[in-house]
């Protein structure tokens, strides 16, 4: 889910991108009834764009941190 929302916060900016490298920190265990990935790009170049994500899992509608991750996409020429 991180890579997938890092792709599409890109993809807002630059249009279409590739994923180069994904990251991810798995912070405690995912056990929910839903999932949320918020992503944001960082920084966006010519040919690459930086984004972070958190992805949340909702549970008895308390939300919880349970991972983080970043993501370098590049742009095809």
């Amino acid at each position: 889910m991180i890579d997938t929302a890092c792709g599409f916060a890109a993809a807002t900016v630059v249009g279409q991108v590739l994923a180069a490298q994904c990251s991810v920190n798995f912070l405690s265990p995912a056990v929910g009834d839903e999932f949320v990935a918020r992503a944001a790009v960082v920084k966006a170049g010519k040919r690459q764009v930086f984004t972070t994500a958190e992805l949340c899992a909702v549970r008895d509608g308390v939300s919880k941190l349970v991972a983080t991750g970043t993501t370098l996409l590049a742009i095809p020429s």
